[in-house]
């Protein structure tokens, strides 16, 4: 059994005792989070697609907070000797996936 849901703009496709790593959500580690726009489940009966799936909500727990890798953003301009450097870091909320219901 799986589900699609989305978050941050993004969607992702879990089962539960999956961790993912979503954008950052609000709460504490061992909070626990509800993810309510679900777009389709998949069960023993079949792909149930969001017009069917009234009520059905998608609990997980936050496993960590956390920020990404460092990129470097480096912008320059030959000849002109204009150079920019700028680093960053991606907040993001590690999540397990409890139950699909």
């Amino acid at each position: 059994m799986y589900a699609v849901i989305r978050t941050g703009g993004k969607q992702y496709k879990v089962a539960v005792g999956d961790e993912i790593y979503v954008e950052k959500l609000e709460g504490e580690v061992g909070d626990e989070i509800c993810f309510d726009e679900v777009l389709a489940v998949s069960d023993e009966d079949g792909l149930r697609l969001q017009d069917q799936l009234e009520g059905v909500t998608v609990t997980g727990e936050v496993v960590k907070q956390g920020r990404g890798k460092k990129i470097i953003v480096f912008k320059m301009k030959k000849r002109k000797g204009y150079r920019r450097t700028q680093g960053h870091r991606q907040p993001y909320t590690r999540v397990a996936i409890r139950s699909i219901g």
